[in-house]
Formats: C-alpha cells, sequence, structure tokens
C-alpha cells in the first residue's frame, strides 16, 4: 500500500528548530519529487521546499531560503525538511506529497501544488512570540 507519513511537528519558540520527517513506503522516493508544502490559518496552501534524488534537484521558496534544509536518505525512504531559525508566521500544517518524475503532469521541483500523486497527513508546527 502506498503511503506517507509526515511527522517531527510541535511547538517552539522563535528562533528554534524543528525537523520533520517524511517517510515512504509502498513505492520508493528515487523516481518522486518529494515536496513539502504548509497550510497556515486562513491562508492557502503554499510549497515551501521539494527535492529530486534522481534529477539532483532542490527547491526552496523565498520565505525559507537560509533556513531550511531538505535531504533525503534513500536507504531509509525517507525524506528530511530541517527548520531552522523559526519565525511565527512558519505555523502551519505541514504536508509532504509525492511526484512522480515519468508523469506528463510533472514540471520539476518548483513549489507548484498540481500534479502530486500521494499526499501525506499534515503534521503541526507551532511557533511562538
Amino acid at each position: 500500500d502506498v503511503q506517507l507519513q509526515a511527522s517531527g511537528g510541535g511547538s517552539v519558540q522563535a528562533g528554534g528548530s524543528l525537523r520533520l520527517s517524511c517517510a515512504a513506503s509502498g513505492f520508493t522516493i528515487d523516481d518522486y519529487a518529494i515536496n513539502w508544502f504548509r497550510q497556515a490559518p486562513g491562508k492557502e496552501r503554499e510549497g515551501v521546499s521539494c527535492i529530486s534524488s534522481s534529477e539532483d534537484s532542490t527547491y526552496y521558496a523565498d520565505f525559507v531560503k537560509g533556513r531550511f534544509t531538505i535531504s533525503s536518505d534513500n536507504a531509509k525512504n525517507t525524506v528530511y525538511l530541517q527548520m531552522n531559525s523559526l519565525k511565527p508566521e512558519d505555523t502551519a500544517v505541514y504536508y509532504c506529497a509525492a511526484d512522480f518524475v515519468y508523469s506528463s503532469n510533472y514540471y520539476g521541483c518548483q513549489g507548484s501544488l498540481y500534479g502530486m500523486d500521494y499526499w501525506g497527513k499534515g503534521t503541526l508546527v507551532t511557533v511562538s512570540s
């Protein structure tokens, strides 16, 4: 069965750090771009970061550049998002999603919500002032 499981969320103070994990099962992450999206209260879902190991490609939204780092461990079939220097505006539910790179609707790691093949359940990140 195909599954994406996001974990690692929690509550931290501004300036703190968290590491999110996205564990895949039922498929291997090598052939997928693994994305992180987030949705803050009252706002639209937005792209945060992406990694595609087969393309040796990563993406970071401007608002996280220099603070967040995405990485993959193919042996564990898991993608991580290291989140440093967290700000209150980072408060959101964070989701991971998989995009098959050989699909006709794959447009690369560029933060788009379009064309995701699998979605995981979100993990809540709360950053206080």
